[in-house]
């Protein structure tokens, strides 16, 4: 018998890849089958909550209430004191004589007022009267000429104590203005008068002087 016949077969050792990769298809299955045979958790849904609508209602406010009224009562009216009234003395007219013969309208003196006591300067109202006048020549606007003008204005003249004219006012127009001006301006300017007189004295006195505008008389 020869040696090669007589020699014992020697054994074969394991593939450790192989072993790897059949331990890990080993490790998925078995993790497949356990996978597969565990009972599966009931799934949570989310609660739906019913929708709650919400009704808002606008509430107004009371109105205040208006106070009351406030009556206002009026105050009585206070008495009022009558003035006491003394009597007057009232002398009678004075006629004034003009120094050419016209006689002048009634001078009525000043009244004397009851003495209070206190003495007062108090000054003689001017006196209404008719007076002697002397007047300078009338002139005849240019312009009331042309147009035609003419007219008799009534003038209230006040003569001081020297016979002077110290205001002219119109008393009744002649329906122009212009001839009203133009006598007021020429007797203030240039006419002179008799003053009236009380008690021995000139003094201050309200007359009136028609004084006409006169086509025919130019």
């Amino acid at each position: 018998m020869s040696s090669a016949s007589l020699a014992v077969p020697s054994r074969a050792h394991p593939d450790p890849v192989r072993i790897a990769a059949l331990s890990a298809t080993i490790a998925l299955n078995l993790a497949a089958f356990v996978i597969a045979i565990r009972p599966k958790a009931p799934s949570l849904m989310p609660a739906v909550l019913p929708h709650a609508s919400l009704l808002v209602r606008w509430i107004e406010a009371p109105k205040p209430t208006p106070p009351p009224p406030v009556v206002v009562k009026p105050l009585p009216p206070k008495p009022v004191a009558m003035p006491r009234v003394t009597p007057v003395a009232v002398h009678p007219p004075v006629v004034v004589p003009t120094t050419e013969g016209r006689i002048a309208a009634p001078v009525v003196p000043p009244a004397t007022l009851p003495s209070t006591g206190t003495p007062t300067t108090t000054t003689a109202a001017p006196v209404e009267a008719t007076l002697a006048y002397r007047s300078a020549p009338l002139r005849y606007p240019h312009t009331a000429l042309r147009q035609h003008l003419q007219g008799t204005v009534l003038l209230r003249v006040l003569v001081d104590e020297t016979g002077k004219p110290i205001d002219v006012q119109i008393a009744h127009s002649s329906g122009y203005t212009l001839l009203d001006h133009s006598a007021r301006e020429q007797v203030l300017a240039g006419w002179r008068f008799t003053p009236a007189m009380a008690d021995g004295h000139p003094v201050q006195a309200w007359a009136q002087v028609p004084v006409s505008f006169a086509l025919r008389q130019f």
